[in-house]
């Protein structure tokens, strides 16, 4: 992807940073320029990222945190300093398994869910906000959703987390409008990883586009959103990468 520099000279906090959307999401900002700060609760993998990112020539910082724990989201606005932040990514969302279902999901599990993609989603993008409003900051929020967040997957932990965060993101982008910040999602579709296996599903040609998402698909909309070059009269909304998918009637699991 040609890189244009659209965040020279800025900083973002890029959640869930470590693997899969977040990590790709994180490479695109840092290629235009930004400096990005990736917050993930997996050091180790973090680190790797960061060292990748180093190594292109491009300026990081690494956070780690646990956004399920309740004072989790404190710790990494605490490690920002007072520096200004102009973007946010909340991509952070624990692994899903597609054994918890209706009847399965435990309550520490549906908790989980909760906290880190709506609790933790809420109050960090507030601070943030916040933060970005008092000094006078055109900021930008993104947050990662799903397509469950209006179409049921025997997953009510995570669905019902996406469907909350969809609603949070017009929430948020009502509040802080005045200000000229601006928040937006993305909802994916079918892209391996974070606990989706893809091979446990029959697609049967129901993809638009012919085939499975990468990461990398959502990195191009997702410096679309976060830049006002493209963007700039655009909050509340969600824009879906699904390589069509969504035009058919979803996907159905092979049977044992």
């Amino acid at each position: 992807m040609q890189s244009f520099q659209l965040f020279k000279g800025e900083r973002a906090v890029v959640t869930g940073s470590a693997s899969n959307i977040g990590r790709a999401i994180a490479t695109a900002l840092a290629q235009e320029g930004a400096e990005v700060v990736l917050a993930d609760i997996d050091a180790a993998r973090n680190a790797e990222v960061a060292d990748a990112l180093r190594a292109s020539g491009a300026a990081v910082e690494t956070v780690t945190v646990d956004l399920a724990q309740r004072d989790g989201w404190r710790g990494l606005v605490a490690s920002l300093g007072d520096r200004p932040v102009h973007m946010l990514v909340h991509s952070a969302s624990p692994p899903r398994r597609e054994a918890d279902h209706l009847t399965e999901v435990s309550e520490e599990t549906f908790d989980a869910m909760l906290g880190v993609n709506v609790r933790s989603g809420f109050l960090l993008a507030r601070e943030i906000g916040s933060r970005m409003k008092a000094a006078g900051i055109r900021g930008r929020m993104l947050i990662v959703t799903s397509l469950h967040a209006e179409t049921p997957r025997n997953l009510p932990h995570y669905s019902a987390s996406k469907a909350g965060q969809t609603m949070l993101v017009k929430e948020l982008a009502r509040a802080f409008g005045p200000a000229g910040i601006r928040i937006n999602a993305i909802a994916p579709g079918a892209i391996p990883g974070g606990g989706f296996n893809a091979s446990a599903f029959s697609f049967d040609g129901k993809i638009a586009l012919g085939r499975l998402g990468r990461a990398e698909d959502l990195a191009g909309p997702a410096v679309a959103l976060l830049s006002d070059r493209f963007s700039g009269y655009v909050t509340g909304t969600t824009l879906v990468v699904d390589g069509g998918i969504a035009l058919y009637n979803w996907i159905t699991p092979v049977e044992a």
